[in-house]
């Protein structure tokens, strides 16, 4: 099993994407450590992990919030020396058109999935610089590469986490540590279930594939990322797309 010993944080790891990651790393021998805000939800993934035989563990974290995240991986941190992975997978949407977004629709999305992931890399990489080694994967999208009618929050946010991302790969590169960024286009997830079926629809005829995607498809790219295979690979933007976006 190639991650075993490997300790991996996934964030929103309570459902969708970050729910499958985990399940998929922990049947590689990960000891996955899952952060999330839905305590019902988490303990659920947890206590799955564990009946098939995985190691896993849990925090309720606000990933907004600074000192929660920082808290968490000093926590994680000292339990068990190192930290191998990150990914920052928490997201949220609150879409409205720009002439009726209110204020808290765009500070709350900005501060979830962008704040956030400068909080989680952050407090992450100095222990990464110390063991001159880990990987960071970052949750985009392709909202925010090609933008989205109604999504200038969510859209914003998930091209700034491109920019951060690139940024982070140079400044961690000399150290041994790669960071990416996957972007995902139209998932079935519990987030874009929320659609309508006539956005839905709308979607469907944009992709070649003609098919959406699945959060298997996406946790098996960023799994990839996280291998050996992917060690000389950094600062890059993975599309998940089904050719939505070339």
């Amino acid at each position: 099993m190639e991650f075993t010993e490997k300790i991996s944080v996934i964030t929103g790891a309570s459902q969708g994407i970050g729910e499958t990651l985990a399940r998929m790393l922990a049947r590689e021998g990960a000891l996955t450590v899952l952060l999330d805000v839905q305590r019902e939800k988490l303990e659920s993934v947890i206590r799955s992990i564990r009946n098939e035989g995985g190691r896993a563990a849990s925090y309720l974290v606000d990933v907004g919030d600074p000192e929660q995240v920082s808290d968490v991986i000093e926590t994680i941190r000292a339990e068990h020396s190192r930290i191998d992975h990150l990914v920052n997978n928490a997201g949220i949407t609150r879409d409205n058109l720009i002439m009726r977004m209110k204020e808290e629709e765009w500070d709350s999305v900005l501060r979830v999935n962008l704040t956030g992931v400068f909080h989680l890399c952050k407090s992450v990489i100095r222990t990464m610089m110390n063991q001159r080694s880990g990987r960071i994967v970052n949750l985009a999208s392709v909202s925010g590469v090609m933008g989205n009618v109604g999504q200038a929050n969510y859209s914003a946010s998930k091209a700034g986490v491109i920019g951060l991302t690139k940024t982070l790969a140079r400044e961690a590169a000399p150290r041994g540590i790669t960071v990416n960024a996957v972007a995902p286009g139209y998932i079935g997830t519990p987030m874009t279930e929320k659609l309508s079926d006539s956005i839905k629809s709308q979607y469907l005829n944009i992709i070649p594939l003609k098919r959406f995607g699945t959060p298997e498809d996406v946790a098996h790219a960023v799994r990839f990322l996280l291998s050996d295979a992917a060690s000389y690979i950094t600062g890059e933007v993975l599309h998940v797309n089904g050719g939505m976006r070339m």
